[in-house]
């Protein structure tokens, strides 16, 4: 299993209905074949800079290349992520 997680921050104002609508434009990815445990996150910690975050699991590299892959992913990066995201950090977790 791997746990996909990314951290970041959005170029929008916090409670803007812009920020609104790249949260809610992120469920695309939830809905895609190999994705499971998709989760919208909001950062409550004051130990880092980041204001949100998506969590979501697949069940093997197979699985995790697919979704790098998949159409919708790219489209979402490249039309939501990169326009609207300030800065991230992206982690992958294997259990150990």
């Amino acid at each position: 299993m791997i746990r996909h997680t990314v951290v970041f921050s959005l170029k929008h104002p916090e409670g803007s209905s812009e920020e609104t609508r790249f949260l809610d434009s992120a469920l695309v990815l939830a809905g895609l074949p190999t994705v499971r445990n998709f989760e919208r996150l909001k950062q409550v910690s004051t130990k880092n800079r980041f204001s949100h975050g998506f969590s979501m699991e697949f069940e093997d590299q197979a699985a995790y290349d697919a979704y790098n892959l998949h159409p919708l992913h790219v489209e979402f990066v490249r039309d939501r992520w990169q326009a609207e995201v300030s800065d991230f950090m992206e982690i992958d977790y294997v259990r150990i």
